[in-house]
């Protein structure tokens, strides 16, 4: 890693943003220190104390199983409130805002940000009940919702199960075994599209398929509705809305 800086008495800033680049170029997986350390370069003790310090302050994390270091919560959150305003969410409002419309329900749009799905943004239907599983900037794990799932079915199986593994205790506490969610991939790719019935929250449901936002970003755009209005026949519905409008 080259030490020079132009700005004095920046050097330890500027190792640590390298470190969160490089988590970030690495978040799926995640890095152990010794890969840390070949990757940036960095002496044991320096990368040690400075991935201590970015994990105190929460924006690295530490697998206790794995060892392995990833991004965490607050340097997410800074990616959030900085894609609010992305190219992704302007080109897509006009497009969520008509599907609202013609829907009269709630529109999400969520992107994948390695085991987790984000949701950028959030148009709001018509209809008087409305269903706001999740908030502008709000993560959760693949393939717990409509658009988490539909990014889910897009990755290998191999992927998935690694997921999966890494975050056993957090799937189950949301009543996915791995079975269950191996059976709802296989619909999702069988179907072309996601759906989900009272997985987040009992009598809520939702629709979702995956689209190609850049060549490097899979994106998702979603319906959430009660549970009453997205019958099988209306969930066909919506997907086709969805296969019609979103870009292949």
């Amino acid at each position: 890693m080259d030490d020079q800086v132009s700005t004095a008495g920046a050097q330890s800033l500027r190792r640590s943003l390298h470190l969160l680049r490089l988590l970030a170029q690495h978040q799926e997986a995640g890095l152990k220190l010794s890969e840390v350390i070949a990757e940036s370069g960095l002496e044991r003790s320096t990368a040690h104390r400075l991935l201590s310090c970015l994990v105190e302050e929460h924006f690295a994390e530490r697998d206790l199983q794995t060892k392995s270091y990833r991004l965490g919560v607050d340097a997410m959150q800074l990616g959030f409130a900085s894609m609010r305003r992305v190219p992704l969410v302007d080109s897509c409002r006009a497009l969520m805002q008509k599907l609202a419309r013609m829907s009269g329900d709630t529109v999400f749009l969520v992107v994948r940000q390695g085991d987790y799905c984000v949701c950028l943004h959030r148009e709001e239907g018509h209809f008087p009940v409305k269903v706001f599983t999740t908030d502008v900037g709000g993560r959760r794990l693949l393939g717990i919702g409509a658009g988490g799932l539909a990014l889910m079915a897009a990755l290998s199986d191999e992927e998935i199960s690694r997921i999966m593994e890494r975050h056993a205790a957090e799937y189950a506490q949301s009543g996915f075994t791995p079975a269950q969610m191996a059976q709802a991939v296989k619909h999702t790719r069988q179907a072309g599209y996601a759906e989900i019935t009272d997985t987040i929250t009992p009598g809520v449901s939702g629709v979702g398929r995956k689209f190609l936002a850049s060549p490097t970003t899979l994106a998702a755009i979603s319906f959430g509705a009660i549970t009453m209005r997205l019958p099988a026949s209306r969930k066909k519905e919506m997907a086709q809305l969805l296969l019609e409008q979103l870009p292949h």
